[in-house]
């Protein structure tokens, strides 16, 4: 992907590492960034089994660039038509990928930016990083299914108290609290992540996919309704070679070897 201009892609390992890459404005981020992260993410999804999202420099993701945004300062503004057309996609994009995404949380996650790691299926963090709900702060609601997340993995009080009040919670607080997963020196952030990566690379890809979905779809569905896709799911998994082989494996005791078939 030589095209991009906002956003870096590196691929090796069958691990996919999507970087926001521009640290002068604290990876904030625009239209074009929002196409480039959105297509980075589906092409990870086609040749990764796992995808790790960071940020250049001291920040993650400071939300959205308003100076950046694109929208008129006329009284017909339509943000909501903005947030159809550049950032739902995007929200899109993480919750329907095929494989895990690991999200490697570098510094602040302000807005937008902490819809952006609350997509992702972990959350690991250096200890300077922060998360913040600053929506409040400029007249606005929170977006990127923001109040879906945090009410779904803090309960809907502390998801309130974030949002309206649009406070700082450092990584502890975070992790204290439910809200991720992990919380590293800032100095071990990488390797830490990388190593969850690596073993992730080593589950049955089809498997940890499904695994992901159900994990989603848990959050927004009836007891009868997930006892019915556990069922489609496993269906599906029961199929695969890779299930054969970690049998196998199992009785010959040894590490299986999944392929992905």
């Amino acid at each position: 992907m030589t095209d991009l201009k906002t956003v870096s892609y590196t691929y090796e390992n069958d691990i996919a590492v999507i970087k926001l890459n521009q640290p002068d404005v604290m990876n904030a981020l625009t239209p074009q960034v929002n196409a480039e992260l959105t297509s980075s993410i589906i092409k990870a999804g086609k040749e990764a089994r796992v995808i790790v999202i960071t940020g250049a420099g001291r920040a993650f993701c400071s939300g959205a660039n308003l100076a950046g945004s694109g929208v008129s300062n006329g009284p017909d503004r339509d943000l909501g038509q903005m947030l159809t057309d550049h950032y739902t996609p995007l929200v899109k994009a993480l919750i329907d990928s095929p494989v895990p995404i690991i999200a490697s949380v570098n510094g602040p996650a302000v807005g937008f930016g902490c819809s952006l790691a609350l997509a992702c299926d972990l959350i690991i963090a250096g200890k300077s990083a922060y998360f913040q709900q600053a929506f409040c702060k400029i007249g606005l609601i929170p977006d990127g299914a923001s109040a879906f997340f945090l009410a779904h993995s803090v309960g809907r009080a502390r998801a309130s108290e974030m949002m309206l009040l649009g406070e700082q919670y450092d990584a502890e607080t975070s992790k204290q609290i439910g809200m991720i997963n992990q919380v590293v020196e800032d100095d071990a952030l990488e390797s830490t992540v990388m190593g969850i990566a690596q073993k992730l690379t080593n589950g049955a890809p089809i498997a940890l996919s499904l695994t992901r979905k159900l994990a989603w779809k848990a959050i927004n569905t009836t007891i009868d309704e997930q006892l019915a896709l556990e069922a489609e799911f496993q269906t599906k998994a029961g199929r695969t070679n890779d299930f054969l082989e970690g049998v196998m494996a199992f009785m010959q005791k040894r590490l299986p070897k999944f392929r992905g078939n």
